[in-house]
């Protein structure tokens, strides 16, 4: 399937870059509770239980894959919580309910679902049962349903061996200020096929001699370096709602995959907009686990991030043969007016309503080698890449 686009956006301007940090604030995966639209709630009997749909976002597995086949994330919260209690999954067939999950409640209080979206393109009602346990009675949730998920609004599988007129290169100098001195963006470490968008970190061969590479604590003379670094400034942008990306990693620490979403008009101070880095990925093996998640915003004329490692990352795999430069994964944010939650595999790892981004924003796809993390990587270690499997955004407008 060719990119496509529902209702048409455009962008203005290249943006700061993540690296241009000036202080760091931790964020909280409780930062907010607060539902979003697609969340149903009842109470009964000192409990509480919602029940939330969010669209296609779970497709974990080790080759390209239709992004029609992906599921759609149904999440179960529970109070009180009871760590192991049974919850089962039920989808209104007819005027009867059929039994289609079942799931324990977890420490965070959830219990998590994949599920179909839609059945002969009709939208599919779900609700979820809390099963008796330690003195509970039975508990039963409203119904909530697919309806609002049927059709992204953009959606690329990158088919074909050319990257559609909706993603453009970025960063394409090499930049000391954004502590990218030795490297920059470049077609020729973008690539198309085979279903994918592979972006890589290849050497660029035009340039003769070293780089003097910095970070902190050492000095190394490196190959320059081309980045995949690709987005959608000037076709495609929006405010509110799901976006996700089905991503397999790179390997090695020296560089970073990530997929993010950059304001328009730049994020700037006074800027309603902020940087979203819905996922980096710092390679495997990485001591704390290689992923992040962060909130880049103003405070005055101070740029700061919100956010941080994913703690316990490994929980977000399949098995323990599964990995991030192993197999895809659906990495995505829901973004609503009040707040922002990232997912993977339509597992929540972090929620905030701290800086919520009131502007249109645009897609951004990239790996990029750092100075201070590409000094970690012998030459000869190169290429590196990251592999995008399909994107897609459901907007959720605000009138």
């Amino acid at each position: 399937m060719s990119a496509r686009r529902v209702i048409a956006g455009s962008v203005a301007a290249l943006l700061l870059p993540a690296s241009m940090l000036l202080m760091t604030e931790s964020g909280s995966a409780t930062d907010s509770t607060a539902p979003a639209a697609s969340t149903s709630v009842r109470q009964k009997a000192g409990q509480k239980i919602s029940l939330e749909v969010l669209p296609q976002i779970v497709q974990q597995g080790r080759r390209p894959a239709s992004a029609n086949s992906a599921k759609a994330a149904v999440t179960a919260t529970i109070k009180p919580v009871k760590v192991g209690r049974k919850v089962v999954l039920e989808q209104l067939n007819g005027s009867s309910w059929k039994k289609v999950g079942k799931a324990k409640q977890e420490k965070s209080g959830r219990a998590y679902f994949s599920a179909v979206v839609s059945k002969g393109g009709q939208a599919l009602t779900y609700r979820v049962t809390a099963e008796k346990y330690k003195g509970l009675k039975k508990v039963t949730s409203s119904t909530a349903d697919t309806s609002r998920w049927l059709t992204p609004t953009f959606s690329d599988e990158f088919s074909g061996s050319t990257l559609s007129p909706y993603w453009s290169m970025r960063g394409q100098d090499y930049e000391p200020t954004s502590k990218r001195y030795c490297s920059k963006g470049d077609p020729s470490a973008v690539k198309v096929g085979g279903g994918t968008l592979r972006l890589s970190v290849i050497k660029d061969k035009t340039r003769s001699g070293k780089c003097l590479a910095k970070s902190r604590k050492e000095k190394k003379k490196i190959s320059y370096r081309l980045n995949g670094h690709v987005g959608t400034r000037d076709a495609f942008t929006f405010r509110y709602g799901v976006a996700a990306a089905r991503i397999k990693m790179h390997k090695m620490q020296g560089q970073h995959s990530s997929f993010w979403l950059q304001p328009v008009g730049e994020n700037h101070p006074g800027s309603d907009g902020h940087e979203i880095d819905v996922i980096e990925y710092f390679g495997d093996k990485h001591p704390q686990g290689g992923l992040t998640s962060f909130i880049h915003w103003y405070k005055g004329q101070r740029l700061i991030k919100t956010g941080s490692w994913i703690k316990n990352s490994t929980t977000y795999l399949k098995n323990k043969k599964d990995g991030w430069s192993k197999n895809y994964h659906v990495f995505s944010v829901q973004w609503t007016p009040k707040s922002i939650a990232m997912y993977i595999d339509g597992k929540e790892t972090w929620r905030t309503s701290a800086r919520v981004s009131k502007a249109q924003q645009y897609l951004i796809l990239s790996l990029l080698a750092s100075d201070y993390e590409a000094l970690e990587m012998k030459d000869s270690k190169l290429p590196q890449s990251m592999y995008v499997d399909w994107v897609r955004v459901w907007e959720t407008p605000v009138s």
